[in-house]
């Protein structure tokens, strides 16, 4: 069963997994197969309109959230804050940029 299938058409942000890694997407959701979803963005190159689409399987997906049309601001809940503003607890680790020697 397509879990997704009522967001078709509409402006989503995905949050998913790419090993250890989270990673955050935007885009149109195109399809939803039951085993993944497509999210695709168009864009316009060179004078041209072309079309990225990429496909994301359930098992990697942590949220879907739908977006308004014009948003281009990340949803609060995952900016690394809590819902008073103060910083919430990474569980990444931060890697200082390493000094440069003579």
């Amino acid at each position: 069963m397509a879990k997704y299938s009522a967001l078709l058409g509409r402006r989503v942000r995905v949050q998913y997994r790419a090993g250890d890694v989270y990673l955050p997407a935007s885009g149109t959701l195109a399809a939803d197969s039951g085993k993944s979803i497509f999210l695709e963005e168009r864009f316009e190159k060179d004078g041209s309109v072309r079309t990225f689409r990429w496909e994301i399987p359930y098992q990697c997906i942590v949220r879907v959230k739908e977006i308004g049309a014009d948003s281009s601001a990340p949803p609060s809940e995952w900016d690394g804050k809590d819902a008073d503003g103060a910083p919430r607890e990474s569980r990444f680790l931060s890697f200082r940029r390493k000094p440069e020697t003579a």
